[in-house]
């Protein structure tokens, strides 16, 4: 018997140039994982593991462009938006959300690089708040992502980080990943917030300086797993593990002299 065809899930997102985040680690994600991956580039961006050094935005109906015509020819599972710096990129995604529904979408709200680089402009923070946030099946904030959403101070505890994701959602989020990846201890520890309760999701945290890529990767497992047909929970469960092992082994890698990529292909690619 012919086996069945791969679930179709796309990213919408920027393009980064050293391949360890963005559109280039998305489509890893996917891959690694069984999924095939398209692609909607939102931005372009001139960065290695040492810094971005410059952005090239894409024409608000370019976006529109790309995504009438994936949307057009392809059966999408899933989506997985990421990087989109200004009001119109906003706009435009969120008018082909609406118009296109696609079943599932995952909204990791991009605001700094993992160099210290601010992507994401003062003018499109309220409009991704407002007109984006709510068209999300589940977002996917840092502990400084979600405070700067909510415009307070980062959270310090898991209470806090839950509180910060009840309130998300009373600015119209149905779900929040509440990631703890900047949180310290021995354990790195992400909180799945929804109206009726609270799921925690611990793994072990490894030292390593190469975790370009992270939150990227971690959002686009968790739309590869929906993409799949697993309920979020699950996805969100395996996305963790995937993520998990992908910092254990980024080491491996040696790439660029900065903060490197976390290693997409761990558990393909036998030393």
């Amino acid at each position: 018997m012919p086996s069945r065809p791969p679930p179709i899930a796309l990213t919408i997102a920027g393009s980064d140039s050293s391949g360890g985040a963005g559109i280039q680690a998305d489509l890893k994600t996917f891959s690694a994982l069984g999924v095939y991956g398209a692609s909607v580039i939102a931005a372009l961006t001139a960065q290695n593991t040492q810094g971005v050094t410059a952005i090239h935005d894409v024409p608000d109906a370019f976006i529109t462009a790309q995504m009438d015509a994936v949307f057009a020819d392809l059966k999408v599972a899933a989506v997985k938006i990421g990087m989109l710096s200004r009001p119109g990129a906003i706009r435009a995604v969120a008018a082909g959300l609406v118009r296109h529904a696609p079943p599932a979408v995952v909204l990791d709200p991009v605001m700094v690089a993992a160099s210290g680089a601010r992507l994401l402009s003062d003018d499109a923070l309220s409009t991704l708040r407002e007109e984006l946030l709510p068209l999300a099946d589940v977002i996917t904030p840092n502990l400084p992502e979600a405070a700067t959403l909510l415009g307070t101070d980062p959270a310090a505890d898991e209470a806090q980080m839950e509180d910060q994701g009840r309130r998300l959602i009373a600015l119209g989020a149905k779900a929040v990943l509440m990631k703890g990846g900047h949180g310290s201890g021995s354990e790195s520890v992400d909180l799945l917030v929804t109206p009726e309760d609270t799921t925690r999701f611990a793994a072990p945290r490894h030292a390593t300086r190469n975790t370009h890529g992270t939150g990227c990767t971690l959002s686009s497992a968790i739309a590869a797993g929906l993409a799949g047909g697993t309920d979020l929970p699950t996805a969100i469960a395996r996305a963790k593990s995937y993520i998990t092992g992908a910092i254990a082994a980024a080491d491996t890698l040696e790439v660029g002299s900065g903060h490197g990529p976390v290693h997409h292909f761990f558990a393909l690619w036998r030393q």
